[in-house]
């Protein structure tokens, strides 16, 4: 999912980037914030961000074993240091580790602002040519019934497109409905519909930035049973409509 993550354990901190980001183009961007290395492995794990702003000196893990662990769980995140450490070997275990960017506090707009074109623009560039067919699974999506939860997880990303109802999946992982949505929300911190929803959305983000598909189509390929609820649904998680969010970033591209 498009988001950012903020790891650090000081709240002038996040809030200073956050204010950077609400600020400029990339104020699309879902921002989540996180004190310490428990509650970011958690937040990633629940939203996907793609990238995070990890500060490396948190209360409860060093952040280089942080920043790898997110890795391992999500290969494709990418990870910019904002730290007061500025030892040379703190630097390359950094840049050893695979991270993304190393930099100073305090984190200055441009900085922050120029390491975001790097990691995002060349993937919007690449998503020019999605033309909005709904992903196919090429095999069955496997299920684990010791991880219930992360199997469903899987399920919707594969047929997010597809009615899917609580029932249904519940019956996939041989759960009770109602035993299963308790699961979904102690494993995920939010219920199964939200999930779906949020997920839905985050993937009809991609087809309003990069294509001139109509709105009622996007709805259909994304899951919507119709374009009204669609755009009530969209307005309500992103605070926009999605006509307002498909012209902002084509004044993003244009410019």
């Amino acid at each position: 999912m498009t988001g950012l993550l903020i790891v650090d354990d000081e709240a002038e901190s996040r809030q200073a980037i956050r204010l950077i980001i609400e600020e400029s183009q990339y104020n699309y961007l879902s921002v989540y914030e996180a004190a310490s290395a428990e509650r970011g492995l958690f937040l990633l794990k629940q939203n996907q961000p793609n990238i995070v702003i990890l500060d490396l000196s948190l209360p409860d893990l060093d952040g280089i074993k942080l920043g790898k662990k997110m890795m391992e769980m999500n290969p494709k995140v990418s990870i910019i240091v904002a730290t007061y450490l500025k030892m040379f070997e703190t630097v390359q275990m950094a840049m050893n580790a695979g991270f993304s960017k190393y930099f100073l506090k305090p984190l200055t707009d441009m900085e922050l602002l120029t390491a975001l074109d790097g990691l995002l623009l060349p993937g919007l560039m690449m998503e020019t040519n999605y033309l909005g067919t709904p992903p196919s699974p090429s095999k069955p999506v496997e299920m684990d019934l010791g991880n219930p939860i992360q199997s469903v997880i899987r399920y919707i990303h594969n047929h997010f497109y597809e009615p899917i109802t609580l029932n249904e999946v519940a019956d996939w992982v041989y759960l009770s409905a109602s035993h299963f949505s308790r699961l979904f929300k102690a494993e995920m911190g939010v219920t199964f519909i939200e999930y779906l929803t949020k997920y839905r959305v985050e993937q009809s983000k991609r087809l309003i930035k990069m294509t001139s598909l109509p709105i009622e189509v996007i709805a259909n390929n994304t899951g919507f049973a119709n374009a009204g609820y669609f755009a009530t649904t969209f307005k309500r998680l992103e605070g926009k409509t999605p006509t307002e969010y498909r012209s902002l970033f084509s004044n993003l591209m244009n410019n």
